[in-house]
């Protein structure tokens, strides 16, 4: 190859490496256009045993037939792709033990680092992951006693606001449909939900609330079950999109109407939100920032001190919407 580009080894591999020394314009064209004609493919093993770098990271998600995991995944991986990293991607399906495995195989084969949106329960990847010294983002969930930095949503404020839009639209009999109990992010958007009512001088304790997945079936049943009461709610903050296309089917299928009859925000703000009639009331959580600041802090921590926790939070954004009152997107549905 050297001879064909009319140069020397070194230089020739110094464009390979993109190494530190600087390489005339007109001799990286040559070396290039060498590459090209003998088809030359860099051995990737050999170049990591040198570097001590693969040039991959892992991302570990909860459930990627979620549309939110999915969509997050999705940008993960085209900012990875612009920072030249290969994403391996591992769907923990909710099983605490599955999640433990993915994570002690992108460890051993050897991951520049790794990004994680725990399922729940105890997480038996701790020890192994503070071991193994390999940078961590910690996305979602935020986890005590990791040597990793987290990158968080303001799930109570989204919530609190979103309730506080319902009760601006005079609803006072809101319930809230919820996901896991076992993890923050319900904890928190249920904590929201409660203080925006205590602050408008309602007992939340007085109000209905159903626990499940964070899925259209369980936002279905828990649909089915609260808008069957006697007593049941005039309006539902619904901890996921997923959950409340699920409720709305339910509300369908008991005569109900969205919002006359019940009226709906949820959490999350997936593209299928503004495609149900009427759209939905949704917390959007800005999706292209979380995948680009988690690929960024990762980038700027692998090499660096992998020991040190950085946290990170971001806003929602309310999109109003038809569900809960407000006029849907006129001339077709609203994607941003």
């Amino acid at each position: 190859m050297a001879r064909l580009a009319g140069t020397s080894e070194a230089v020739v591999s110094y464009v390979l490496n993109n190494g530190p020394r600087n390489v005339a314009p007109h001799t990286r064209e040559r070396i290039l256009r060498a590459i090209d004609e003998l088809g030359y493919r860099p051995n990737v093993v050999a170049r990591s045993l040198r570097t001590s770098r693969t040039h991959t990271i892992g991302l570990v998600v909860p459930d990627n037939a979620n549309p939110f995991f999915a969509e997050l995944a999705r940008e993960i991986e085209d900012v990875a792709f612009e920072h030249g990293l290969t994403l391996l991607l591992g769907n923990a399906m909710d099983d605490d033990e599955r999640e433990a495995a993915y994570v002690r195989t992108l460890i051993d084969r050897q991951v520049d680092g790794l990004i994680l949106i725990p399922a729940h329960g105890p997480r038996a990847w701790r020890s192994l992951l503070a071991a193994s010294r390999v940078p961590c983002i910690v996305l979602d969930r935020e986890l005590d006693d990791t040597p990793a930095s987290h990158l968080l949503l303001d799930n109570e404020g989204g919530a609190h606001e979103a309730t506080r839009h319902l009760l601006g639209h005079g609803q006072r009999r809101i319930g809230c449909v919820a996901g896991p109990k076992d993890i923050h992010p319900t904890v928190d958007r249920v904590a929201g939900w409660a203080r925006a009512l205590t602050e408008a001088g309602l007992d939340p304790s007085g109000m209905p609330l159903a626990h499940g997945p964070f899925g259209r079936r369980q936002g279905y049943l828990s649909g089915r079950d609260l808008l069957s009461r006697e007593d049941r709610p005039t309006a539902l903050f619904v901890t996921s999109d997923e959950q409340a296309i699920g409720v709305m089917r339910a509300a369908a299928e008991l005569g109900l109407t969205v919002p006359g009859d019940v009226a709906l925000c949820s959490f999350d703000g997936i593209a299928a939100s503004s495609y149900t009639v009427p759209a939905l009331t949704t917390l959007r959580q800005p999706i292209e920032e979380l995948g680009r600041r988690a690929v960024e802090l990762l980038a700027a921590k692998i090499g660096g001190d992998a020991t040190r926790g950085e946290r990170v939070v971001l806003e929602a954004t309310l999109i109003r919407r038809g569900s809960c009152g407000c006029p849907d997107p006129v001339g077709g549905v609203d994607d941003g």
